[in-house]
């Protein structure tokens, strides 16, 4: 069986801008965000793209033809070899007769109940019921599907399917906790032998969303909703634990079924009043890194109450010993990792896909069927690879601009370490791209961790963001438990758990521990990542250190870099010192060539 799955909308960029003012720092706060595609071929995803990495525009929420078109040929089929295409939302009539009836029951005056109806029909045959998305499709892919090829999925078993295919498990308990789905933000329960079980306890509405009342704050913060969250959460390890989160107080009211209720505002001028009143702040205080300390604590504290309040309770109605922890707030890695050390799970996993780009895959996985045979062993390397010719094809381009000159792979791992040993800032471009968020070494930057100052270096003359941001070590997976503490963990390799710095090693690597002690870790062997394995293996032999710093291959407001032309765009307009691309070793004109093996 061939099923491509896909998340995106040709018209939600227009019209959550037109209808709900969706706009400039709100642009992403729509529905079909980090649109992408995936194929799965016999119960195994062969290829999944996130459409930005193609067409190069970050977190699009467009239709995603381009990474439909290159998932079909990266297998050599077409569409008519596809024999169900599934898409990650499920507006059914029902769905769309409970939200009107809300409305009609909630208490605001008449005009604005016609108001939120009218907006909320528009948007319903406009963009997101059956007939809106086959017509889409149809449309942007120049091909008349025939309707019983099209399955609508809804949205969090999108997100559970993903989890459960990328962890290799066919019995887990879960907790989904989103932004949105259909009509819930929230939800938990069992897969046994693949199926899904939603308890009642634990639902959480739309109206009470805890990740979206963290993306207000984000905002009130001055970062981009939706999209700048994890600054937040960085921001909050500078902050000492609170005695009393004002948050949990007037804000949130947990319940004992493991749901929740939150008291915000909606509309922006009203929760930057209630914030301002919360924590006593004013415009000018906003601008405070003192006072953003200060408020990002108090959130990112009260996400980890919360989501520890909802394990506790799923954790005392099911015997399962495994948590699957996915939707956009799983990527909350100090949350999560807090939450499997206090929790009654054994292990929990958090997916490479576990924020919307996940849903591609889920969707897909969702109507091929979980494999019978679950191999936990998935790979996040799903992209497009270049070859040799490829990538000489795009340095000719830029021949005026740079040098490079082509190594075996000893000479390349031994020259790379002589680089980041000599405080040298390395791209590192090898294989197919990997899927999600995280760069996890095939399109990374990478730096020697021992060197206090290189966070500075790599956050103000590389990446132009915020000098508070931390940056990921990746570690050889045998020696992760010497360097860092992993709890119940014993391998981290999507970059999404938290651990603490062993105290023998705080001083050894301080480019790659956060200012509470903490690293974001990834683990990489052999059997993932061969090239960058090699690697850490002779900077290990090199220094003594098994750790590299990774973080992601682009710029500020840029996605990843997908291509080898995109590669070199991105190195000629940084200060990054050398690029690594395939076999070849890059560098800039205007500069020392580094690229030659050493000579005895």
């Amino acid at each position: 069986m061939i099923v491509v799955g896909y998340n995106g909308f040709t018209r939600s960029a227009e019209l959550f801008a037109k209808l709900y003012g969706a706009t400039g720092v709100d642009r992403h706060q729509l529905i079909g965000h980090d649109a992408s595609a995936a194929l799965v071929v016999d119960g195994e995803v062969v290829a999944a793209v996130e459409e930005e990495r193609l067409s190069r525009a970050k977190k699009t929420s467009d239709f995603p033809v381009h990474a439909i078109r290159w998932c079909l040929g990266q297998a050599g089929i077409g569409l008519d070899d596809v024999d169900v295409f599934a898409f990650p939302w499920r507006f059914a009539p029902e769905v769309m007769d409970r939200t009107v009836r809300d409305i009609a029951d909630g208490g605001m005056p008449v005009v604005a109940k016609f108001d939120q109806i009218s907006r909320a029909g528009e948007l319903y045959t406009g963009m997101l019921g059956r007939a809106a998305v086959h017509a889409d499709f149809m449309t942007r892919m120049d091909y008349p599907l025939d309707p019983n090829r099209l399955a609508l999925v809804p949205h969090h078993t999108a997100h559970l399917m993903c989890g459960a295919y990328v962890a290799g498990v066919r019995d887990a308990a879960f907790l989904i906790s989103d932004g949105r789905a259909e009509t819930r933000s929230a939800v938990m329960g069992e897969l046994r032998g693949g199926v899904m079980r939603v308890f009642e306890q634990g639902s959480v509405g739309m109206d009470d969303s805890l990740a979206m009342v963290y993306g207000k704050i984000t905002r009130y913060l001055g970062f981009v909703p939706n999209n700048d969250e994890y600054k937040v959460m960085g921001l909050a390890a500078y902050a000492p634990p609170p005695t009393r989160n004002p948050l949990l107080v007037n804000a949130v009211r947990m319940d004992e079924d493991g749901s929740y209720r939150i008291f915000v505002p909606g509309g922006k001028e009203a929760y930057y009043s209630f914030f301002d009143t919360l924590f006593e702040g004013d415009p000018e205080k906003r601008e405070d890194l003192e006072f953003r300390v200060k408020v990002a604590g108090f959130a990112q504290h009260m996400v980890e109450a919360v989501t520890a309040h909802q394990v506790r309770v799923l954790g005392a109605a099911t015997e399962l010993d495994t948590l699957l922890f996915e939707g956009g707030l799983a990527l909350n890695c100090v949350a999560g990792t807090k939450m499997l050390r206090r929790s009654p799970f054994a292990a929990m996993e958090v997916g490479f896909g576990a924020s919307d780009p996940g849903v591609s895959i889920g969707a897909a996985v969702h109507v091929a069927g979980l494999p019978k045979r679950p191999d936990a062993h998935r790979t996040p390397y799903l992209g497009p690879a270049y070859d040799d010719t490829e990538i000489l094809s795009a340095l000719a381009e830029h021949e005026d601009d740079v040098e490079w000159v082509e190594l075996d792979a000893a000479q390349l791992t031994d020259r790379t370490v002589e680089l980041l040993t000599g405080k040298k800032v390395v791209a590192w471009f090898q294989g197919r791209m990997e899927y999600g968020p995280r760069a996890l070494g095939n399109r990374s930057i990478l730096a020697d961790p021992r060197f206090p100052d290189i966070k500075d270096i790599i956050n103000l003359r590389v990446k132009h963001r915020e000098p508070f941001r931390p940056f990921a070590p990746v570690v050889l997976a045998s020696e992760a438990p010497r360097l860092f503490d992993l709890g119940k963990k014993t391998a981290s390799p999507y970059m999404t758990f938290v651990f603490p710095v062993r105290a023998e090693y705080r001083d050894r690597i301080p480019g790659a521990c956060h200012v509470d002690g903490t690293a974001r870790v990834q683990t990489v062997d052999d059997a993932a990542n061969p090239e960058l394995a090699d690697l850490l293996r002779a900077f290990s032999a090199s220094t003594g250190v098994p750790c590299l710093l990774n973080t992601s291959f682009n710029v500020a407001g840029e996605p990843i870099v997908c291509s080898p032309r995109d590669a070199l765009r991105c190195f000629l307009k940084t200060e990054i010192d050398q690029l690594v691309m395939g076999r070849f070793m890059v560098a800039k004109r205007d500069g020392a060539f580094l690229g030659a093996p050493p000579t005895d």
